[in-house]
Formats: C-alpha cells, sequence, structure tokens
C-alpha cells in the first residue's frame, strides 16, 4: 500500500499533465482573438465583393471556383451558384488558356508570387466572348496557398474606345500625309530640276532610319521632315535653280537661306515631332562647318543627319542644270571620305551597307509617292 507521501507526490504529477494539455487564460484568449480577426477580415471581404462592380472568385488548388460574386451575373449571365463547383478554366478562349494555365500554376506553387495582370477573354452564358482584364494573387495560410483570388474588370467598353482612338488617328496621319505631299509638290514646280529630289531623298532616309532600327513612328518622322527639307526654296529666285554655270557668291548666299525660311514656314504647323528643326539642321555638319547655325555633332538631330547623308547621296548622283548625273560611287566615296568628319559615322555606315550589301536603289520619283510609311 503506497503511503501518504506517494500519493501526494502521484497526484501532483497528474495535475501537471493536466495543466500541460489544458491552454493558458493567455493562450486561448489570442487564439479567440485570431479566430475573430479572420471571421472580420472574412465578412469585410464578403462585403466588398459583393458590392464590387467587378467579378471576383475564389478558386482551389486544383482549379474549382470556390467563391463568385453576384457581379458575375450581370457580366457573364450566370449567377453566382451555377460557377460554384465548376472549373475556374473552362469558359476562358483556347487562345488563352495556356498562357492562364501557367500564371495560375506560377501563383499556387510559390507562396512568394506577385500580383499577375494579364488580359484574356471569357465566354457569356449566351456564348459570346467578352473581353477582361485580370488580377489575380495567392491566399496563403501557414505557408501553404490555399487559393487564387482573380479579379476580372470588363474591358470592352475601353478596347471600343482604344479602336475608335486608333481609327481617328489613322485619319488625322491620312490627312497629315495628303498635306505633306502638297507642300511637297510646291518645291517641285518651283524648281523642276529637281523633280522627285524630296522624294527620293525621304526614301532613302527612311530606309537608313529603318536600318539604325527606328522604330515605325520615328521612321515616318524621318519621311515627313525629308519629303519637305526643301520647302524653303520657295522663297529664292527661280532662275537661280535653272542657271546652268557656276553660282555666284551672292547666289550661293540666297541659296542657303532655304534651311531657315523652311524652318519660318513649318514650325508654327502642329507636328507630332519637331520636323521644323529638323529642316533647318539639315545642311548641318558634324564639325560645326554646315548651317545656318554651325550646330556640331550631338547638337544635331539625329534625324537631320540622317537626312544631310541622304540628300547629299541623292544630289551627287541626280541631274543638275550644271552637270550631268555622277555615278553612286562618287556620292558614297563622298561620304565615305568625310565620315565622322561631315558626316555621322552610324548613319554613313547604315547607307553605305544599303548600297553596297542589299543593292538598294532610288526609284522612280512617281513610284516614290506611294512609299510613304503611315
Amino acid at each position: 500500500m503506497k503511503n501518504k507521501t506517494e500519493l501526494i507526490s502521484g497526484q501532483e504529477k497528474q495535475a501537471g499533465a493536466v495543466s500541460k494539455e489544458l491552454p493558458s487564460p493567455q493562450v486561448a484568449d489570442e487564439k479567440k482573438q485570431a479566430e475573430e480577426k479572420l471571421r472580420c477580415e472574412e465578412q469585410l471581404f464578403r462585403a466588398l465583393a459583393e458590392q464590387s462592380s467587378d467579378i471576383i472568385i475564389l478558386v482551389n488548388q486544383e482549379g474549382i471556383i470556390t467563391y463568385a460574386n453576384p457581379a458575375i451575373e450581370r457580366v457573364l449571365g450566370f449567377k453566382a451558384e451555377e460557377r460554384i463547383g465548376a472549373s475556374g478554366f473552362e469558359r476562358i478562349h483556347p487562345d488563352d488558356l495556356n498562357y492562364i494555365t501557367d500564371v495560375f500554376n506560377a501563383l499556387v506553387s510559390d507562396i512568394k508570387a506577385p500580383v499577375q495582370r494579364s488580359e484574356l477573354r471569357l465566354r457569356h452564358k449566351d456564348g459570346s466572348w467578352h473581353t477582361f482584364e485580370a488580377v489575380a494573387s495567392n491566399l496563403v495560410n501557414n505557408n501553404v496557398v490555399e487559393s487564387v483570388i482573380v479579379n476580372y474588370r470588363d474591358i470592352a467598353g475601353r478596347k471600343k474606345e482604344e479602336a475608335e482612338r486608333i481609327e481617328d488617328y489613322n485619319r488625322i496621319k491620312k490627312t497629315l500625309q495628303g498635306t505633306v505631299q502638297s507642300i511637297a509638290m510646291i518645291v517641285e514646280t518651283k524648281d523642276p530640276y529637281t523633280a522627285g529630289h524630296q522624294q527620293r531623298v525621304s526614301h532613302l532616309a527612311k530606309a537608313i532610319a529603318s536600318e539604325m532600327d527606328f522604330t515605325e513612328d520615328r521612321q515616318g518622322f524621318v519621311h515627313t521632315a525629308s519629303i519637305i527639307h526643301d520647302l524653303g526654296k520657295v522663297s529664292v529666285p527661280s532662275e537661280i535653280f535653272s542657271k546652268p554655270t557656276k553660282l555666284s557668291e551672292l547666289e550661293f548666299k540666297l541659296i542657303k537661306i532655304h534651311a531657315q525660311s523652311g524652318y519660318n514656314i513649318l514650325k508654327d504647323i502642329d507636328f507630332p515631332w519637331p520636323v521644323a528643326d529638323v529642316v533647318l539642321q539639315h545642311h548641318e555638319r558634324m564639325d560645326g562647318s554646315g548651317y545656318p547655325q554651325n550646330l556640331q555633332e550631338e547638337a544635331i538631330f539625329l534625324e537631320a543627319r540622317i537626312l544631310a547623308v541622304a540628300d547629299v547621296v541623292e544630289a551627287m548622283s541626280s541631274r543638275r542644270p550644271y552637270r550631268p548625273a555622277l555615278e553612286i560611287s562618287f556620292a558614297l566615296d563622298e561620304i565615305s571620305k568625310n565620315k565622322g568628319i561631315l558626316y555621322d559615322a552610324n548613319v554613313v555606315d547604315a547607307c553605305l551597307k544599303l548600297f553596297q550589301e542589299k543593292n538598294y536603289s532610288f526609284p522612280a520619283w512617281q513610284d516614290v509617292l506611294q512609299c510613304a510609311p503611315w
């Protein structure tokens, strides 16, 4: 039979074991607070989700929808309960499915995966396709991804507005093209001996810009400035252009004012690029020996440096009142000898590559009119 001391000791051990199994009042209180906080957050999420005009769904790790807010009925024609238990992928357009699946897999496999944004199409209950902007992120609990929350915003209206803006932009570009061509023809009537010069220069300048990996928009800038670069010649007496002998110093000074005159005519036109400045600078040279401002190197627009090379090459290889057309080799030799001195080295390299490696040649000037990059 156990003595009194042994009985007391056993009771103390049993009490200690029980106390270890039961949470302390502080632990129990913290657990209760955590559960209350979670309940409040769930209520807040549900309240926000159910009032949202965007579709909000929760998808578990197997890709099954576990929650859908009421907006899904207004936007896609389904009641929320119709979608719960269904696959989150079955209404996605086939062309978008692979990408969206990859996004989903990344979210469920990495608790630190960033928020994912994408554009996709979902099929309405009536079978039509609607375009949405989707924002997805994972919901993590105890370092485990429990589900993925996706917000779908219908952007059909925005897409329509974008299409209308593009249509307006194209219409404006077409109008600008006609205006620029009309301006170019003014110079052609003023100086018949250089008919087609501006068009051929613009064709070569655009080709050089393309060779230098300019964007389509920037190529359009080069083309526009090039095709009207001699507009200022309207301010120069016509007889100077047709003179079959060498120009006098005074006559050459009159010719030189055409760059400034062209700038003065164009500077107040609201082009999408600084066209007037490039026209002003197309006779500037890298060493500062050009006109009218004696600019050097980077102070000259790159587009003007391209125009300068194209202008020289075309002018030397075309007929003039005072001389026949020269072989293209003479023009290429000119820019090669003065590469980095008068002309931008990179521009010269691009121009030489066009002629020597890619068999570039000037088209007939009537054909160039159809080559505008709009």
